[in-house]
């Protein structure tokens, strides 16, 4: 798990205003403030297209629909990312609770959280917990 220090300078890097601008206010809230959708709410919880789902603020890969699956816990769910380098995880202890956040590897913005243990009978144990606003699907083909 990577430390803020560790973590690097993003590949892709804005200015606060930069991305304020190129971001509607609910995606900014999300992504650059580590903000989190009301559950049963995103665009993506309950989508099972085929596809590719990219950072809403870079376009970076993250996760592929194959590692998508039913959570029914009001948020996208994924048991892998597409490539283990494609997202950081870092400990978080905000809000009282020590959780491992996922960020976008490219430009370090708040995609959600990684829970493990959980009993989803998923191949990794894992069940990445992902806001839709940090999301976007491209469909396959």
């Amino acid at each position: 798990m990577s430390s803020d220090a560790s973590i690097g300078t993003p590949k892709v890097s804005k200015s606060d205003a930069e991305w304020r601008e190129q971001l509607t206010p609910e995606e900014y809230q999300v992504l650059r403030r580590a903000g989190t959708e009301r559950p049963f709410t995103g665009e993506y919880d309950e989508v099972f297209t085929e596809g590719v789902y990219s950072c809403r603020a870079c376009g970076a890969e993250l996760f592929r629909s194959e590692t998508k699956f039913a959570s029914h816990c009001g948020w996208p769910s994924f048991y892998a990312p597409s490539a283990d380098d494609n997202v950081i995880l870092r400990e978080d202890s905000s809000m009282g609770m020590t959780r491992v956040e996922v960020l976008c590897a490219t430009c370090h913005s708040h995609l959600g959280h990684v829970f493990s243990g959980e009993g989803y009978g998923t191949p990794t144990d894992q069940r990445y917990c992902m806001n839709s606003v940090s999301l976007h699907l491209e469909p396959a083909g």
